[in-house]
């Protein structure tokens, strides 16, 4: 017994994580792990052969 207004609690917890709305800072987030942008790659720059993929 006792249980109820923990569950309660977890209930209402639940709920607010399930139905707001979050709002992410994508450039703090990228800080904080380090991410550095990249250029995107050529991919016929890793082909070993060096002949275009078309001809």
């Amino acid at each position: 017994m006792g249980r109820g207004r923990a569950k309660a609690k977890q209930t209402k917890v639940a709920r607010q994580l399930k139905y707001s709305s979050h709002h992410i800072d994508l450039d703090r987030l990228r800080a904080e792990l380090g991410a550095v942008d990249e250029p995107a790659r050529d991919p016929e720059a890793d082909d070993p052969i060096g002949e275009p993929a078309e001809r």
